[in-house]
């Protein structure tokens, strides 16, 4: 009888061990191999069309790999870029979406560079949208991808291209004295298509074209799809910094994660288009309050936006959003000031919590507008190019399931 009780005892443990022996087996196979998807692109004047487009393909995978094109790839095939390889790098690993970053790739996806992605960075899918990338011979850039089985497709999203902010940058500068030489007005019909950006015939410049406006339909299902949907903790820090964010660039990213080191929670106070237009002049801002809001969004270090906030950050303002800090940098936009208007920023004075911050990039939407009048013939011609791509891509353009 002893006996009998020692060998189940026994065959208990046993079980006991081969039981656990079992769940760590079970446990190793459901741990699997992460699914890594590639995508590739200029990012030059980075919007939120490209961060909708990252978004997008990080959901087809659990890690994204992002290659930004080199400078001399983007000359041969495009044209030159408006943004140097570090901007555009800085904008791309400032997406909250991507996982990697490859600095310098080709243009083309060739067969070496194809395996060097499954073999080096362990891709397993490349991903590009459904408007066609075309090659200087005539070729598909990702032919050798498609062939291999390893490609996915996303949809372009709609409503914004680099040819219609170029336009619109140039209808901001048309009352400044550039606006009258011949190389302006060349400029403005390239990127304009004839298209008018307001309701009224008054948009017209002195030659008598307009530029185009923006075709961006927003939804409250893109608004979330870019928020990241939880509020700050009961203890947390939050900072507050506030502005156009007009043509979100590097300058704007390389502030906001300044900002955010000044606490544990970053919110970011985006003012109304006509509370730019007052402040900046006509015809600005050149990206509308709901585009604005996305690419402020679209940002790493951004928690949280507040979609029109009010110019002045009243006491009010800071208790209800329980501010500790609001913060301001040195590189800005010059905003004129309203007869009477005071100053913005004098009740986190007063409450001892404002912040200057020295900007860390010297850089602003009038930075990117003048190297585009500095090179305008180099930008007239890929322009051209851009157009009649663009063209061809909305005469053919079908459905595609998923946003």
């Amino acid at each position: 009888m002893a006996m009998a009780i020692v060998v189940v005892g026994l065959a208990s443990q046993y079980s006991e061990i081969l039981g656990l022996q079992n769940l760590g087996i079970k446990g190793k196979r459901k741990k699997k191999k992460p699914v890594r998807v590639y995508m590739d692109g200029c990012f030059d004047m980075m919007h939120y069309g490209h961060a909708n487009a990252l978004r997008q393909a990080r959901a087809l995978g659990d890690e994204l790999v992002v290659g930004v094109v080199s400078d001399e790839e983007i000359k041969i095939n495009k044209g030159p870029p408006v943004m140097s390889m570090d901007e555009r790098v800085a904008m791309v690993r400032a997406v909250k979406w991507v996982d990697e970053v490859i600095e310098a790739v080709p243009y083309e996806i060739t067969e070496e560079f194809m395996n060097k992605l499954f073999k080096e960075y362990k891709i397993d899918y490349i991903i590009h949208g459904d408007d066609p990338c075309i090659l200087p011979d005539g070729s598909d850039a990702y032919a050798h991808a498609k062939k291999a089985g390893r490609y996915k497709q996303i949809k372009r999203t709609e409503g914004v291209s680099s040819t219609d902010i170029v336009g619109r940058m140039l209808l901001c500068v048309r009352d400044r004295a550039v606006s009258e030489s011949p190389v302006h007005a060349s400029l403005h019909q390239q990127f304009s298509h004839g298209h008018s950006t307001s309701h009224d015939k008054g948009s017209l410049n002195a030659a008598g074209v307009g530029t185009r406006f923006s075709h961006f339909l927003p939804t409250s299902r893109r608004i979330v799809q870019f928020s990241n949907q939880k509020g700050p903790g009961p203890e947390a820090r939050i900072v507050y910094v506030d502005g156009a964010f007009d043509l979100f660039h590097a300058g704007h990213v390389e502030t906001l994660k300044a900002a955010r080191q000044f606490g544990d929670f970053l919110l970011v106070g985006i003012h109304t288009d006509l509370t730019v237009s007052g402040h900046r002049g006509a015809n600005h801002p050149i990206m509308h309050l709901h585009e604005r809001s996305l690419s402020v969004l679209a940002c790493r270090y951004v928690d949280e936006v507040i979609i029109g906030a009010p110019w002045q950050v009243t006491k009010d303002m800071i208790t209800t959003f329980n501010i500790s800090v609001v913060v301001h940098g040195t590189c800005a936009e010059p905003n004129e000031s309203k007869n009477g208007e005071s100053d913005p920023y004098a009740a986190a004075k007063e409450m001892g919590i404002f912040k200057i911050l020295e900007s860390p990039l010297n850089m602003t939407t009038s930075t990117i507008i003048q190297r585009i009048l500095t090179n305008h013939e180099a930008y007239k011609k890929r322009n051209e190019k851009k157009v009649e791509s663009e063209n061809k891509y909305y005469q053919s353009k079908t459905y595609v399931n998923g946003d």
